[in-house]
């Protein structure tokens, strides 16, 4: 067994539950020998797991036998990976040009405001995501903010609630 050390490994960590690292070593297993393996593991253990950890950089670095400065490099760099749980329910928040100048900041305000958490966070009950991203491609309907798939646009913060009441997230 690899060992992580004991500060970096909260123990609801993936590489701990078994289960869960039945699905990693099997993705390994499964696609080590492949080229390409290292995206085509993130990407499989993203989707299955649902985030990628530290430790599990540096599990998959070395079951791959490579660095796990290039595993961090792909999971850092490419905006589809996550490095902690996600909530049942995401809201992206539109940072391109339109949308920011549209009024993006004052949506991300109301967001906090509502739920008591920050960008990048998820609320204690696991429900709620916020998260910024790129240009979403419906700059004629800015500012724009994604739930789940659901592209909203002309959004604006005294509308925000309406937001959570779709997902069916009380306002605290």
């Amino acid at each position: 067994m690899y060992n992580i050390p004991p500060q970096e490994t909260p123990a609801n960590d993936p590489t701990i539950i078994p289960d869960q690292k039945n699905i990693i070593d099997q993705v390994i297993a499964e696609n080590k020998d492949r080229p390409g393996a290292m995206m085509v593991v993130l990407n499989e253990l993203q989707t299955k797991i649902g985030y990628i950890s530290r430790p599990m950089e540096h599990y998959i670095a070395k079951h791959l036998n490579m660095p796990v400065g290039s595993v961090h490099g792909v999971v850092t760099f490419y905006s589809f990976f996550t490095t902690k749980p996600r909530g049942k329910h995401t809201i992206k928040f539109c940072m391109g040009t339109a949308c920011y100048v549209g009024g993006t900041p004052q949506l991300i305000d109301k967001a906090k405001q509502l739920l008591g958490i920050d960008v990048g966070d998820t609320t204690p009950d696991g429900e709620v995501t916020l998260e910024v991203c790129r240009c979403v491609g419906a700059c004629s309907q800015a500012p724009v903010v994604v739930v789940d798939d659901e592209v909203q646009g002309r959004l604006r913060p005294n509308k925000f609630p309406q937001v959570l009441n779709k997902i069916n997230r009380p306002q605290e």
